[in-house]
């Protein structure tokens, strides 16, 4: 063995086995961590070297690793699972599955990355995988399945759709047909309700005309299929919308899978605004009603999560981005989410907090003149508060 290996090894097992403090971050809602929770520095030196001194005398990294984020999470036995997106230097994105006892650090990959079925030859690149945990018993992912668009000339161009797998154990992975949406040519960012909804599976989608731009495309929708295997979806329901002037104004999509509370289904989806140095992408959250899901009741203003410091800077800067969370048995809230594409981050809070965050947060009143109104009756209310109780 090279010699290099065992200093690289060392060098990683202490990256791995830091402990993640909580940062001095305070805004009530949530926690930061002063450390990402995975790194491409975390990705087993076997999947980048070739570790046999005869075929790699230089102990040279043949298959880089250049990110490792956009991850779906599931809870199970105990244990907080990620399913990384990982982007090799070749540009290609695969599934990884990282494991930590506690959910803020030490995750580590399983020997293996996920292989998936080669049913899509026309298939090139994957990503950013939701998972759910559904009363039918299975746990779905569902991701993006992106092909090269041949109708145009244009080696940049792509077509996007929601590729969908399912197993019992994130082991032993089945490949179901792609979804079909009958009024959206392409989709992102789709996520599985957990539950079904008139006796069908009931999926969030993001209608989009082509693989940037959402076109006629005007937020988060909402469709239901008779059969998962051969989903399908005839129309689709309008959720949580993209407004002028907001965090939603260029696109918005649905994040991680909603979670459940006596009040609503919460939502933790991302919103997408243009600025002068490019998109932002940011974190928020919404409630849709626990009957029907498709409507919204509830929509605090503005962002939940924006990248801060470090988090802005990685190969799309000034982004999070997020696809999994998790509620554990102590009602302990889980946000993983991605910062510039780069790296992966948790923000923990609980579900009390979630709650009295969704909904008792002011809504957006839609102009600058009403939130400075808005503003002032706050301070108003503050300022006699204060005189009152000194």
């Amino acid at each position: 063995m090279h010699e290099r290996y065992y200093v690289e090894l060392a060098k990683q097992e202490k990256l791995l086995s830091r402990k993640n403090e909580k940062s001095d971050f305070y805004n009530g809602v949530f926690d930061r961590y002063v450390n990402p929770v995975l790194t491409r520095d975390m990705i087993p030196l076997t999947w980048r070297y070739d570790l046999n001194e005869e075929t790699n005398p230089f102990f040279m990294e043949r298959l880089g690793i250049n990110a490792v984020m956009n991850s779906g999470a599931i809870y199970l036995n105990g244990k907080y699972y990620l399913v990384a997106r990982i982007e090799g230097n070749d540009r290609k994105s695969f599934f990884g599955v990282a494991e930590s006892d506690n959910g803020i650090d030490n995750f580590r990959f399983w020997d293996y990355p996920i292989l998936l079925d080669d049913v899509c030859p026309e298939e090139t690149n994957v990503y950013d995988m939701r998972l759910t945990q559904h009363e039918d018993g299975y746990i779905y992912g569902v991701f993006c399945s992106e092909s090269k668009d041949t109708s145009v000339n244009d080696l940049s161009a792509a077509v996007a759709a929601a590729g969908i797998v399912r197993t019992k154990d994130l082991k032993h992975w089945e490949r179901l047909e792609n979804l079909k949406t009958l009024r959206s040519p392409q989709q992102r960012n789709v996520v599985l309700h957990p539950e079904f909804v008139d006796g069908k599976y009931a999926f969030y989608t993001r209608p989009m005309d082509d693989f940037i731009d959402t076109g006629s495309g005007s937020g988060i929708g909402f469709g239901l299929c008779e059969d998962i295997t051969h989903a399908v979806i005839d129309e689709e329901k309008m959720t949580s919308i993209r407004k002028y002037h907001t965090i939603t104004e260029a696109k918005n999509g649905a994040g991680a899978t909603p979670i459940k509370t006596d009040r609503g289904w919460i939502h933790i989806a991302h919103g997408v605004r243009n600025t002068a140095a490019g998109l932002r992408y940011v974190i928020y959250a919404f409630a849709t009603d626990l009957n029907d899901p498709s409507k919204v009741i509830a929509e605090p203003s503005g962002l939940l999560i924006g990248p801060r410091g470090e988090e802005r800077v990685g190969d799309v800067s000034n982004v999070v981005f997020t696809n999994g969370a998790i509620v554990n048995d102590k009602n302990e809230v889980f946000i993983y989410y991605a910062s510039s594409d780069t790296r992966m981050h948790v923000a923990t809070t609980t579900i009390d907090r979630l709650i009295d965050y969704v909904f008792n947060t002011p809504q957006d009143p839609g102009r600058s003149v009403l939130c400075v109104q808005q503003r002032c009756d706050l301070i108003k209310k503050n300022l006699e508060y204060l005189k009152n109780h000194k």
